[in-house]
């Protein structure tokens, strides 16, 4: 297993936004994930008091939820970790890797969002993962992800801008799908409101429903029900799992 310092330095490189904190807390602005997890702990577990957030990034849904429950976070990169302390001080956000994570603590409900599961490719490494939530467990806990359920296989770009502190950018986008690896890449071309140009690709893990039961089951949680919220059905490509810890 790579080091810590090692993994973050990687997982930033390949991301502008892991790169500029406040960028990306800028760009995630609309995103809808803590009211969606915090709908989904009120359906399944409404008595939960204390939560831990397994790569919680910059805070931003963290702080959302402290405002329920008494909350950890937890990330890989020590950049992001720094500016949540600054920009959330009343935050508790600690440095470290979820696949060996060990805070001492059981909670009632384990979070991990924001694709952070996509970025474990490998299935040793995963059920590391898994095994990480079970180890902050209360008995009865509930585990709520958000992680990519099928790939994005559109080969034609996609174009959009994106509102910056400096201005707007645009962003080009287009996907490749590895069936072997089950990795999804996003490649991505910036032009910045500096003129500058920049790229980055992000890789991310695809775990199939069934995958996601069978890591689930071995690290002793029953999936409860695994949705993207669709009318008609789970249709991907991401979708909140939610499962809960059982007596082994």
């Amino acid at each position: 297993m790579t080091s810590l310092n090692t993994e973050a330095e990687h997982v930033e490189a390949t991301n502008l936004l892991y790169r500029d904190p406040a960028l990306y807390d800028v760009v995630q602005s609309d995103s809808t994930s803590a009211q969606m997890c915090q709908t989904l702990i009120e359906l399944h577990r409404p008595d939960a008091r204390t939560l831990v957030d397994f790569g919680c990034g910059t805070g931003r849904d963290l702080e959302i939820l402290a405002e329920r429950f008494e909350c950890i976070g937890v990330d890989l990169q020590p950049g992001m970790v720094d500016y949540a302390h600054q920009a959330r001080p009343g935050l508790d956000i600690r440095t470290g890797d979820m696949r060996t994570a060990r805070l001492g603590i059981r909670m009632d409900v384990l979070t991990c969002m924001g694709n952070s599961l996509a970025y474990v490719h490998d299935n040793k490494a995963i059920s590391q993962v898994f095994a990480t939530f079970a180890a902050h467990a209360q008995p009865g806990a509930l585990l709520v992800l958000c992680s990519p359920v099928a790939p994005i296989t559109r080969t034609e770009p996609t174009t959009a801008t994106v509102d910056t502190p400096r201005g707007p950018a645009t962003v080009t986008i287009r996907h490749t799908w590895d069936l072997r690896t089950q990795i999804n890449t996003m490649h991505r071309h910036w032009a910045l409101p500096s003129g500058d140009e920049a790229r980055d690709e992000i890789r991310r893990r695809v775990l199939f429903p069934r995958e996601l039961e069978r890591y689930a089951e071995g690290a002793g949680f029953h999936v409860l029900d695994i949705s993207d919220g669709a009318a008609g059905g789970l249709t991907g490509p991401t979708a909140y799992t939610v499962a809960r810890q059982t007596p082994r």
